[in-house]
């Protein structure tokens, strides 16, 4: 769609987000924890748990942080964590998917159903969203990390489905990813490993959401819109927030 950038929608809303950079810090510790209790503590035979600490790392987690994190799985306070995923609709009818961790079912769904009641939004029934999302692997590499022409040649030889490349300038948005990288959900260890050999650790590397369509979005449920993401992204419980909108450069550019 001429004059839309979906990168720099999902900037926008993580250069706020993530601008507290405990509430960042702390989602990777229990994303290493969750993923030292599903199998073994160790990363070189726990993929999951591998692609944990590759993302702390990427984000620089002090060494200290991840090894308490991946220590405190053989603890039993882990045990009464749960995943949980809420559906839901936003302002211009945009899907949103969140997952939580949370050790409190209850706090977490009045939480989130607050914030999706207060910010022009409502909860859906499971699966009432996600039937029109596709669950997917995601890598992300920095634009340095070589030209278009070389991360799509390394994601082919790797066995990727598919790669997207948003240059944008850096001097605006600092933490672009430059190339996503998207895998089948059961490849996404392979490729991710195949395209390290390649061009080096990758930024991020995740099982994701991928909506199969975006949802435009204009005028003041833009500015609503925000506000309900930011407000979900803000509660402790909660670990992912996805959603299909799409907005103009000129939108973004009214929220400042």
């Amino acid at each position: 769609m001429a004059g839309h950038s979906k990168f720099k929608n999902i900037m926008h809303r993580k250069g706020r987000a993530d601008a507290v950079r405990s509430k960042l810090f702390s989602k990777l510790s229990r994303d290493i924890t969750v993923a030292a209790k599903s199998g073994m503590p160790d990363p070189a035979l726990n993929p999951r748990l591998r692609l944990a600490i590759n993302n702390a790392k990427a984000e620089s987690l002090p060494k200290d942080v991840i090894t308490r994190a991946v220590n405190k799985a053989a603890g039993g306070d882990v045990d009464t964590m749960e995943e949980v995923r809420y559906e839901g609709r936003g302002p211009g009818g945009v899907g949103i998917i969140v997952e939580a961790l949370t050790d409190n079912r209850n706090r977490a769904n009045s939480n989130i159903g607050t914030a999706f009641k207060k910010n022009g939004g409502a909860l859906g029934e499971m699966n009432s969203v996600a039937f029109m999302w596709d669950k997917v692997g995601q890598i992300i590499y920095r634009a340095e990390a070589g030209t278009e022409d070389a991360v799509m040649e390394a994601a082919i030889e790797a066995g990727a489905q598919d790669v997207e490349s948003d240059l944008v300038k850096p001097d605006i948005y600092e933490d672009a990813p430059g190339h996503t990288i998207w895998t089948a959900f059961e490849d996404l260890n392979e490729v991710a490993e195949a395209m390290s050999k390649i061009l080096g650790d990758a930024k991020s590397t995740a099982i994701v959401w991928k909506p199969q369509s975006e949802v435009p979005v204009t005028g003041e449920h833009v500015t609503t819109l925000m506000k309900l993401l930011d407000a979900l992204d803000a509660e402790d419980d909660v670990q992912n927030v996805y959603s299909n909108e799409i907005i103009s450069d000129e939108d973004l550019a009214k929220l400042g």
